[in-house]
């Protein structure tokens, strides 16, 4: 059974609205620190960066092919997910909170959310967990 079909069309298409505001929103400023640089980057910056940029390119094809890149969808939820736990969270904590930190806090909560929302949960499951642990017998 072809797997596009155990996905509703909507969600497809809500999918691949996700992935050209991802494009849009981390295309141009990415793209434009790799191609014409103001100034030289430490090196976390620049992995940053060049993660952002790469995934602003894997948006174009995930528009029209949407279940196929539902991974990037897994690593964005990953990545905010494990920046709220892993930096913000302690900071709060400590009630250090600068103003950079809180913003960045709006953008990844609200991310986390709607990767939520828009990821196919039952594909995940059926495409990439269920038959996890289960191991073909060789002869």
């Amino acid at each position: 059974m072809n797997p596009n079909k155990k996905v509703p069309a909507w969600r497809q298409h809500i999918m691949r609205v996700l992935f050209l505001l991802n494009f849009i929103s981390l295309a141009p400023d990415n793209w434009s620190s790799i191609i014409f640089p103001n100034e030289p980057v430490d090196a976390m910056t620049g992995v940053a960066i060049s993660f952002y940029a790469a995934l602003s390119l894997l948006c174009i094809p995930a528009m029209r092919f949407p279940l196929k890149f539902t991974p990037l969808l897994l690593i964005q939820l990953v990545y905010k997910s494990a920046w709220l736990i892993g930096v913000y969270l302690p900071v709060k904590s400590s009630g250090s909170v600068n103003e950079s930190l809180e913003s960045w806090f709006w953008v990844m909560a609200p991310g986390i959310i709607i990767d939520v929302l828009v990821i196919p949960w039952g594909y995940v499951y059926r495409e990439y967990l269920k038959g996890f642990f289960q191991f073909k017998q060789t002869s």
